[in-house]
């Protein structure tokens, strides 16, 4: 289990690869679309994808020519107990989180809001 957490950890250390599993929170993805809010290469998105799928995070599938992306929800189990250990965090519950953001942030698309 140490490894795995370890390589739990070290894949969530970088800001990039936090920001790729934020976004397949919302659905699976191509491997391009992954890429393009970012401003480094196809070749270094494609390293950062790797390593979320050495630690178990995502999964990628190739359909036709276009290779897939997925996140793999139970992955960060381990991890979650581990720092619930700690008595100090709660599981999250990302369904009241979202609801919590919708109401406490404005609408981009209502200024009065």
């Amino acid at each position: 289990m140490a490894s795995t957490l370890d390589t739990t950890f070290a894949a969530l250390a970088d800001p990039t690869r936090r920001a790729i599993l934020a976004m397949l929170l919302e659905d699976d993805m191509a491997v391009t679309d992954v890429a393009e809010p970012f401003d480094v290469s196809l070749a270094a998105i494609s390293k950062h994808l790797v390593v979320l799928t050495s630690a178990g995070l995502i999964t990628q599938e190739k359909r036709g020519r276009v290779k897939w992306c997925k996140l793999e929800p139970d992955a960060m189990r381990a991890a979650s107990v581990w720092m619930q250990g700690f008595g100090q965090f709660e599981p999250v519950n990302l369904d009241a989180f979202e609801r919590f953001l919708e109401q406490e942030l404005p609408d981009p698309k209502d200024p009065l809001k």
